[in-house]
């Protein structure tokens, strides 16, 4: 079993759980268990193979360690499947359906008698969903519009989980004597939020053996082909990985003409057919004289072309190709930039690690700053408890600030956005706090005028300093909220607050293109991991890709402030 498949199964019993009335305790843990897993950088299938001890993974006891033990080894676990008994047959089915909870899914399969997607939406249709009690045709209406998003998911993968993958794999062949070059193409390369293929492009000494080695590799689930210097196997999540080797001199053509994109290299042919050249996978080739030039690196066979070397991730036939004939692609963004982390959350709210756990990570990757803002709402919190909450908070950040020499912690907090467009927390509690990040965790499926209206209010509040994942999007799990982006651009750029780059893999939000708009309209933008452990702050890599692909340049991101400029920021916010 997949991590993935792992996960899925500890978010099904958590929401049985919480059906049957079980400790809350228990519930969360499996809760917390599922969201570890899933953003694991590694298969536990690896893990168990190479010895490692998954209670070492930080937020995985030992019940939880002995049941994904079971699984990986079974290919089941007896205690979900006991537990499953439990309830109506086929309510795990719609489970899998966004938006819909285990309280609705189990009045739907004991009511109706639906256990399965297709019954449910043929449920729908002829009124049945409609004509149960507090159910109605709004509600029938919302589920409809999640089986049609179920359905259309998409079927390549997340850049999240194939980067890991890939990752590891090219870090073991890399070990192999006289191997010179191995990078991924593609998609991959270009930092798309999803990938399909993989396209590996390699050099060595000895080609032959680098393939022997990658076929029989512990990814590998299935060599579907094998030559001295190409390979094609199936890798975890069903992905297709190509590895070509080439002679040392023509690794910058065989890189560029798979790193694509499309669009890319179309453009690129038609500007150098009108020079008199061919290009291709093998070099660049005098048409007139046959004469092929070869390229050992991308710099030489753009400079060959008269053109300044484009970043991968900008090849998207969007101008690049123009800029660099006149020398004038700005430096894009890069991981080194960052100066801190503006978004993550411990234990204080639905985090893995302390405070000071979190504070000790960021300042091992450098960092000069981090803002502690843990969610103002939660499971029966009150709101004297928020404030208490936040106040002990404070407290203790201003004891680290004392302890931790070399990284300053911003008192802050990720406030809802509520239906109706009000804060979850009050000005009076907002004023005192260094940052205030806003985002929308609720009623995604508002019409556009109140999501957007909704946004805007948070906008111009004067306390809140980053609006959080805008668009409220999941990959493959939730489509983005129905909001007029463009309004909410102009709306930031009004009031100077500042838009997130979510990094973490499975939201991107905001995506490369609307980072792209927000950047041509003055919007700063921010980018953060949304940590909810310390090993997510490495996540912020992600956010980078997606800057770099919406062309943004440091003076664009909001956290490229030193910590001096960033309090300046900061004190625009009124004082408390």
């Amino acid at each position: 079993m997949k991590n993935s498949d792992i996960a899925t199964v500890f978010e099904n019993i958590a929401d049985l759980l919480d059906l049957k009335g079980d400790n809350k305790f228990k519930i969360r843990a499996y809760a917390r268990a599922a969201q570890v897993i899933h953003h694991l950088p590694e298969e536990m299938e690896l893990m168990h193979e190479e010895g490692k001890d998954f209670q070492d993974i930080t937020g995985i006891g030992d019940a939880i360690a002995k049941k994904s033990m079971e699984m990986i080894t079974t290919g089941k676990l007896k205690f979900y499947e006991d537990l499953k008994a439990e309830f109506p047959k086929g309510i795990i089915n719609l489970l899998d359906i966004p938006g819909i909870g285990p309280k609705t899914a189990y009045r739907l399969a004991t009511e109706l008698n639906v256990g399965s997607v297709d019954q449910l939406e043929k449920a729908i249709k002829d009124g049945r969903v409609a004509s149960l009690e507090r159910m109605g045709e709004k509600t029938a209406a919302n589920i409809l519009h999640s089986i049609e998003v179920f359905r259309r998911k998409d079927r390549r993968i997340p850049l999240g989980e194939a980067l890991p993958i890939v990752e590891e794999m090219l870090n073991s062949l890399r070990h192999i004597a006289g191997v010179q070059n191995l990078m991924p193409a593609g998609s991959l390369r270009r930092f798309k939020e999803t990938v399909g293929d993989i396209d590996l492009m390699g050099t060595a000494d000895d080609p032959e053996s680098v393939i022997q080695a990658f076929v029989k590799l512990p990814q590998v689930r299935e060599v579907l082909s094998q030559g001295p210097t190409k390979a094609s196997v199936i890798l975890p999540k069903g992905l297709q990985a190509d590895l070509r080797m080439v002679e040392h001199e023509d690794f910058g053509s065989l890189l560029q003409h798979f790193t694509g994109s499309k669009e890319h290299n179309v453009a690129l042919r038609t500007r150098s057919q009108k020079q008199g050249l061919s290009l291709s996978e093998y070099g660049i080739t005098d048409i007139k004289t046959g004469k092929v030039e070869k390229f050992a690196d991308e710099e030489s066979f753009y400079r060959f072309l008269g053109l300044q070397y484009i970043p991968p991730e900008i090849r998207e036939d969007m101008g690049e190709i123009a800029l660099a004939e006149k020398n004038a692609i700005p430096r894009l963004i890069e991981i080194g930039d960052i100066k801190g982390d503006l978004h993550i959350h411990t234990v204080s709210s639905d985090g893995n690690d302390t405070l000071e756990d979190m504070a000790r990570a960021a300042k091992a990757l450098g960092y000069q700053y981090l803002a502690i803002t843990d969610h103002s709402s939660g499971r029966n919190i009150t709101a004297d408890k928020k404030i208490e909450r936040l106040t002990g908070q404070i407290a203790e950040i201003k004891r680290l600030n004392q302890s931790i020499p070399g990284i300053y912690l911003l008192n802050g907090v990720e406030v809802d956005i509520r239906a109706d467009g009000s804060l979850d927390l009050p000005d009076e509690v907002l004023t005192e706090l260094d940052i205030v990040v806003a985002s929308v965790h609720s009623s995604f499926l508002q019409d556009r005028a109140t999501m957007t209206n909704r946004i805007i209010g948070a906008i111009k509040n004067p306390h809140v300093d980053i609006i959080a994942h805008p668009t409220t999007r999941k990959i493959g799990e939730r489509e983005p909220a129905d909001v007029d982006l463009e309004a909410v651009f102009r709306a930031a750029a009004a009031n100077g607050k500042a838009l997130e780059i979510n990094a973490m893999p499975d939201r991107l939000d905001l995506k490369d293109l609307h980072a792209y708009r927000a950047r041509e309209l003055g919007v700063m933008l921010a980018i953060c991991t949304d940590s909810h452990a310390t090993w997510h702050l490495n996540m912020m890599r992600f956010g980078v890709g997606v800057a770099r692909r919406a062309w943004c340049q440091h003076k664009d991101i909001l956290n490229t402030l030193p910590l001096k400029d960033m309090l300046e920021f900061l004190k625009r916010r009124p004082a408390g």
